[in-house]
């Protein structure tokens, strides 16, 4: 029996187990991976400290820091349900193991979206990618296309801008990200803009040959020949653990309040798996350190 259970090592999860360890809290770190979402973006100019650093290098120093700490880690193991006890919570991981603990704090994150139009499952890891900064060199010197019109779309076009030929930004919406990634994108000299369209299909046999999208106001469809598609149309929230036992609002964020606590005695939330705004690295990890403060208190007036 655990005092506390910490579910995912993003940023929220592993200062939260940081925060955890300075108060003796006896603490295990379950999760699958190492870094979260940061792992994917290859540049963080917001990150206080850092004028400039990379998604993976950023992580690599909270691992670090989390390495520095007597805590017991199970990296590698997913959680696949939790249930509430008498005496606090059961974790089921998909190695076959069960944790219990007295409090836990889910940091899940998000994961990307899918496009659900023909050909994407088809062509999934053959052209049909998910992220930038894991597989951009892939297509070195080829045409890709982008989709989605967000701040993750914008930074995956900026990533390539040096390696591909030629990049497409496919938006349905008019560009809402940061305007220093959409200036940069509109002084390259290989990006074509195709907003207000979506994607029709994805098209090719055993990989990505082309796309078709369709222009929202006139309905008029275009084909583009390509060899890879980038889906950076937001992420869903790993929230699937929590469904049925804490409430979770029509984005399927965890509802928490500011101290990150879910309303289920003991079990608390942070980053951005919740519903608190603004989804952010600096952000997510001062909800992780909130949420192992909440938890010692917790765990104090047990």
């Amino acid at each position: 029996m655990y005092e506390l259970i910490v579910i995912g090592a993003g940023p929220a999860g592993m200062t939260a187990t940081v925060y955890a360890a300075r108060k003796r809290i006896n603490t295990l770190l379950l999760s699958k991976d190492l870094g979260g979402q940061p792992l994917w973006t290859s540049r963080v100019e917001n990150y206080m400290g850092y004028q400039y650093i990379e998604g993976p290098e950023l992580m690599q120093k909270f691992e670090e820091q989390v390495k520095k700490f007597p805590v017991e880690q199970k990296i590698g193991q997913g959680a696949t349900a939790l249930s509430r006890l008498n005496t606090g919570f059961q974790v089921e991981a998909d190695s076959g193991e069960s944790y219990q603990a007295k409090s836990v704090i889910i940091a899940t994150g998000k994961r990307p979206r899918s496009l659900n139009v023909p050909g994407e499952e088809l062509l999934r890891g053959r052209g049909v990618t998910y992220c930038a900064i894991c597989d951009g060199p892939i297509f070195a010197g080829q045409k890709v296309a982008i989709v989605g019109g967000g701040n993750a779309a914008l930074e995956a076009a900026n990533d390539m801008v040096g390696i591909a030929e030629h990049i497409y930004l496919v938006s349905p919406m008019p560009l809402s990200g940061d305007q220093i990634l959409i200036q940069r994108l509109r002084d390259a000299s290989n990006v074509t803009f195709f907003l207000e369209h979506e994607v029709v299909r994805i098209e090719g046999s055993s990989r990505v040959e082309g796309i078709v999208i369709r222009d929202l106001k006139t309905k008029k469809e275009i084909k583009l020949e390509l060899g890879g598609v980038f889906v950076e149309i937001g992420r869903m929230p790993n929230s699937e653990l929590v469904r049925g036992i804490a409430k979770v609002n029509k984005f399927g964020e965890i509802e928490v309040n500011c101290s990150c606590e879910t309303g289920i005695p003991g079990l608390f939330a942070a980053g951005d798996v919740t519903n608190a705004p603004e989804k952010q690295i600096i952000i997510a990890a001062g909800d992780g350190a909130k949420a192992a403060l909440q938890a010692h208190r917790y765990l104090q007036r047990l």
